[in-house]
């Protein structure tokens, strides 16, 4: 009996870890829309991240009042978004990519330490893979792994919140960072030995660019 139930336990894990993959956590990742009246975990994780980036100014409560209406108008009107209060795929990726921002270069500084998963040292995919899980995204450890996820980019579409990818002391995926816009990224540098922004244009990256991924869709 002991054996069949230890059996069927260890089936059961195997079917859940065989069915989760990495996935996101909030109103990101949702197909429904988010507007005035409606309430729900998704709202709080909204306005938490309306109330990160200076535009709600008051303990989530999980409802989508007036308040977080005027919020989300306000933050579409600076964003030259279509004004109309409702949170739908395109600001919902506008708020999710400036919250992953936020929080990269609120890093800036910190030391590179290899194998690094943590402020206290990050190493290149330690740092974008602990920014996107701060923001509710899931996405593998190395830098190899993390090459394999998402929508592939070309450099020329680049936008902010892509993964950049570099082959620098090994062939393939070795390095990795996340684009900021106007052909900058933010990286857990082992040359500057702390997360920095750097240029894609400087002529190290250039000869090592090797491709982008679409994470945040």
């Amino acid at each position: 009996m002991k054996r069949k139930i230890t059996a069927m336990l260890i089936a059961a894990v195997i079917s859940i870890c065989f069915f989760i993959t990495p996935a996101f956590a909030d109103y990101y990742s949702s197909d429904k829309l988010l507007y005035h009246g409606v309430r729900g975990s998704n709202v709080t994780e909204l306005q938490k991240d309306l109330r990160d980036l200076g535009y709600f100014h008051h303990y989530p409560t999980s409802y989508f009042g007036s308040i977080t209406y005027q919020s989300v108008i306000n933050y579409q009107r600076d964003n030259y978004l279509a004004v109309d209060g409702i949170v739908g795929p395109q600001t919902a990726r506008k708020l999710k990519t400036d919250k992953v921002l936020q929080t990269a270069k609120s890093y800036q500084g910190v030391p590179y330490v290899w194998g690094g998963t943590s402020p206290s040292g990050f190493d290149c995919s330690g740092f974008t893979h602990y920014t996107m899980l701060k923001n509710g995204i899931i996405i593998q450890r190395t830098a190899s792994a993390q090459y394999n996820e998402g929508i592939p980019i070309s450099k020329s579409n680049l936008k902010p919140g892509d993964l950049v990818f570099f082959s620098t002391y090994k062939k393939g995926p070795s390095h990795v960072g996340i684009y900021v816009g106007n052909n900058k990224f933010i990286h857990a540098s082992s040359g500057a030995g702390k997360v920095v922004i750097s240029d894609l244009n400087k002529s190290y990256y250039v000869q090592r660019y090797i491709g982008a991924r679409r994470i945040i869709n």
